[in-house]
């Protein structure tokens, strides 16, 4: 009973927190951090403490996996050359020098064990770009670049914290086992994700039903990283991979009910999950305090050159990584040279997360023969940049972003975009309908044409100004009138003249026809 009045209470907090955020337009990941902060110093409270593999097996793969579904692939695809240099580049050269700075700070420390703690700091967080970036509302080339770089920098930490600890512990790592760990990690991930995604899929295409569809939607993620793992791969690339190929095909492999309910239902295990993690983030301080020992400016020594080697290393690597691979035609791909505010913006857009707590608290309790180290002193550290970073970088983001005057996503050049292939789209629309010969009704055909032309006109009429187009006032005044007939339905069903099924028939096809109302057009 009192585990599941603590798991209450602590869902209760994270949902409070996330409403209270949206409410005032605020950064729920930083609100919620100083909630669990708050709470993590109240008297009394439940001590919940955060395991590794909660986060690297529990709750990283179905986030990992929805942002990943939600990706374009063409943009992806477009961007791969930034998002490696970011993903794999900059986390390696990260983590290579924070563990040189801090083996310089505790010259009796094995070089192998700091190179450890740097990889821990390496990768920006992939719930925490996610977040803070489409609230930002950043252009949509940078938002792809940073939600890729979270894709995969974490399956690179990963991979160096397991051979740098490997090391620490005494293994004799070489070179060449150093490249086959990387081959089976990466080129594994990719293998499976690859296989999973072609299973899944195949299983989508075979039902139409929307449970079953969000069921398998939901094990996807798990399934993928449990088998990565037996094999010795990457989970984190596995899901990531299987999420790109399975969100790319998705309008072919299941129904349009499987995906309207498919957002939904992820669009909950999002707010939940994220609430949750951030949460736990912040109700860690108490124990990691508590942990700490003297002598104190080793600590703060310690902390500030870490998070400044953190937040410097990331500038020392992009801006030479936006400009100098340019003077290689044959790396710059034809791209033309990005405006400074791009590289400045995605500098300052490293915060650090959840996968940084749980990859330092999976830091060995000894090294090589028993010999000790400063474990609680590296927790400690992680959890300051994850702080730090989070909360200036968060706050303080929308700011540069603004002041960087990055040219914005042009919305008109969308629109036009759009109702380009909407014309293309009626137009096929049209000859099936002139296919279907004579077999329908006058009335019915006229019908179907003029639905089609209405949404043509619908995604001109985006272009108009701040002035309500037909399509806008149609829209809100369906509106109206469906929330009348839910009513009707309503006291009929108070009144006993019709069952709750009859009831429950008509809301679900009230609240469909609702759910087509988009931007003013019933489409």
């Amino acid at each position: 009973m009192e585990a599941l009045v603590e798991a209450v209470l602590f869902l209760t907090v994270a949902i409070l927190g996330t409403a209270l955020a949206r409410r005032f337009g605020l950064l729920s990941p930083i609100l919620l951090v100083f909630a669990g902060l708050g709470l993590s110093l109240v008297p009394g409270f439940p001590d919940i403490r955060l395991h590794p593999e909660v986060v690297l097996a529990g709750i990283l793969p179905p986030l990992l996996y929805v942002a990943a579904v939600e990706t374009s692939v063409p943009a992806f695809r477009r961007n791969l050359r930034p998002i490696l240099l970011l993903a794999v580049g900059l986390v390696l050269f990260t983590a290579v020098l924070v563990g040189v700075v801090v083996h310089l700070l505790l010259p009796e420390l094995p070089l192998a064990i700091c190179l450890a703690f740097g990889a821990v700091v390496a990768p920006p967080d992939a719930i925490a770009a996610t977040a803070v970036a489409r609230r930002v509302g950043l252009p949509r080339r940078v938002v792809t670049i940073l939600e890729g770089e979270s894709l995969v920098n974490d399956a690179t930490a990963l991979v160096l914290l397991r051979v740098a600890t490997a090391a620490a512990l005494g293994a004799a790592v070489q070179v060449g086992e150093v490249v086959v760990e990387v081959v089976v990690a990466a080129g594994g991930g990719i293998l499976v994700g690859a296989a999973g995604a072609l299973v899944i899929g195949l299983a989508h295409r075979r039902t139409s039903d929307p449970v079953l569809d969000n069921a398998l939607s939901l094990l996807t993620p798990f399934l993928v990283a449990l088998v990565a793992e037996l094999i010795g791969a990457s989970s984190v690339v596995a899901v990531v991979v299987a999420g790109l190929a399975l969100g790319h095909r998705l309008p072919v492999l299941m129904s349009a009910a499987s995906r309207l309910q498919m957002t939904a239902f992820w669009n909950l295990v999002k707010f939940l999950l994220e609430g949750v993690v951030f949460l736990l983030v912040g109700l860690q301080l108490r124990d990691v305090v508590q942990a700490l020992e003297p002598p104190w400016t080793r600590v703060a020594l310690v902390t500030g050159v870490v998070l400044l080697t953190v937040l410097v290393g990331r500038f020392v690597w992009v801006f030479p990584a936006a400009y100098l691979v340019r003077l290689a035609p044959r790396f710059a791909g034809g791209e033309p040279r990005p405006p400074v505010g791009l590289p400045v913006v995605v500098s300052w857009a490293g915060m650090r997360g959840v996968v940084t707590l749980a990859a330092a608290l999976s830091l060995p309790l000894t090294l090589a023969g028993g010999a000790t180290y400063p474990r609680e002193l590296f927790i400690w550290t992680a959890l300051a940049v994850i702080m730090v970073t989070l909360v200036v970088q968060g706050t303080t983001l929308p700011a540069v972003a603004r002041r960087s005057n990055l040219p914005p996503d042009d919305p008109a050049a969308d629109v036009l975009a759009g109702a380009a292939v909407q014309q293309e789209a009626t137009r096929a629309a049209e000859q099936r309908l002139a296919a279907a010969g004579d077999e329908l009704p006058p009335a019915v055909r006229e019908r179907l044409r003029q639905s089609v032309r209405n949404r043509a006109l619908g995604a001109w009429e985006l272009l108009g100004g701040d002035e309500e187009t037909p399509s806008q006032a149609y829209a809100r005044l369906r509106r109206e009138m469906i929330e009348a007939e839910r009513e009707v339905f309503r006291r009929a069903r108070d009144d006993g003249r019709i069952a709750e099924e009859v009831l429950v028939r008509a809301y679900r096809d009230l609240d469909l026809e609702e759910s087509l109302l988009r931007h003013g057009s019933a489409e």
